[in-house]
């Protein structure tokens, strides 16, 4: 294990697009169903569905934050219904799962998401039993990520010491917050929309294009 690693405790994941490729695209079918979902609040086309949905998105963090201060939309019904997807396009990353095992100490998932619909791509992934502790939106108390009470809150729900903990996202723009207490980061750069928003090296400690990749080599060069 680097140096920089050995006080690691506490390894915490981003869900999607971070524990599965974002060429699996499964977002596409969660922002066709968040369409609908707009479509019908609003009684609106789907190009304005389109652009109330990504402008909330990008003020708010996520669609449902938005929804939920402007239009004071239920989250439990939101989730349910933009959630109910097909998991067919996920499948496990063997080399990715045999490098989470080996892992020492916790390993942890923070999301947006919630607690259900991580725990069906995680059994799409082969990591149903993989994780120790999941934070979800609802634990959030509905502040997503980057909003910096949302990793307090994670923090203290996990038994989590940010300077033994490391943070792997997609979103470059979720690292800063961690990065703020005391964590290190991963950025896993793979081209996800809105990924490198706000991208910057002073509070990104690690970049990779390929998650498996990069923890099969850690293990690798850690003897594991």
């Amino acid at each position: 294990m680097p140096p920089v690693l050995g006080s690691i405790e506490n390894w915490i994941f981003d869900l999607d697009n971070t524990l599965y490729p974002a060429r699996v695209d499964l977002f596409a079918l969660i922002d066709e169903k968040m369409g609908q979902y707009i479509q019908r609040l609003l009684d609106v086309d789907s190009e304005e569905a389109r652009r109330v949905q990504k402008r909330y998105f990008v003020d708010h963090g996520t669609t449902l934050a938005g929804l939920m201060a402007h239009e004071g939309v239920d989250p439990h019904d939101f989730l349910n219904f933009v959630h109910d997807i097909d998991m067919g396009r996920l499948a496990p990353d063997p080399a990715l799962n045999a490098a989470l095992a080996k892992l020492p100490g916790r390993k942890l998932v923070f999301t947006n998401g919630d607690a259900d619909y991580a725990g069906r791509v995680l059994a799409g992934l082969g990591l149903a039993d993989a994780f120790d502790g999941l934070f979800d939106i609802h634990g959030a108390r509905y502040r997503p990520k980057p909003h910096p009470d949302a990793y307090e809150d994670m923090c203290s729900a996990l038994d989590v010491e940010p300077r033994r903990a490391l943070f792997v996202e997609d979103m470059a723009r979720n690292l800063k917050p961690a990065k703020a207490i005391g964590m290190k980061t991963v950025w896993v750069n793979n081209g996800s929309e809105h990924g490198s928003a706000e991208a910057s090296p002073d509070f990104i400690d690690f970049e990779t294009h390929d998650l498996s990749h990069w923890l099969t080599e850690l293990m690798e060069n850690a003897g594991q």
